[in-house]
């Protein structure tokens, strides 16, 4: 097995991806950096914009909010999320990130562990710009974020 060595990730080198509304960059991930526990990143969402909900069937998520208001909905229900606030989302419960602010917000997210393939690890449960609710993504290969199974947890 190879020993996993440190790397530092400068957000610029990482392609933005936008099919979930925001701006979310999966920095350091098994094809980035050769995690196996799991991948953080972080997410940019204009005022007004939204990261689409969705539901993570094998991972908790982490989010720290560095700047911006936002709101979350989890499982439907609303609740403000401020700079300097965490969060910890269990494996699938529904949620949504709102910028309610004036400004962009940023927040910085960890899933772990990891779904046993990458297409199982994330599912769409309302469409965006560039989602198909419950439908599986293709993964990328350098931002390693999960895609869906294609199931939707009433």
């Amino acid at each position: 097995m190879i020993k996993p060595r440190p790397r530092i990730v400068d957000l610029g080198e990482i392609d933005p991806n936008r099919r979930r509304g925001g701006d979310l960059r999966a920095m350091l991930t098994p094809a980035t950096v050769g995690s196996t526990s799991g991948f953080m990143g972080v997410a940019m969402v204009q005022p007004g914009d939204r990261i689409g909900e969705h539901y993570h069937p094998y991972s908790e998520e982490f989010v720290y909010v560095v700047c911006g208001q936002l709101e979350v909905d989890l499982d439907g229900d609303p609740h403000p999320l401020r700079p300097e606030q965490a969060l910890m989302i269990p494996a699938y419960m529904r949620h949504r990130f709102r910028n309610v602010g004036d400004e962009e917000a940023r927040i910085v997210f960890h899933l772990g562990p990891l779904a046993p393939r990458p297409q199982l690890g994330h599912v769409d449960t309302e469409a965006t710009d560039g989602a198909v609710t419950g439908a599986p993504e293709r993964a990328e290969a350098g931002a390693a974020r999960p895609a869906g199974r294609g199931q939707v947890r009433s």
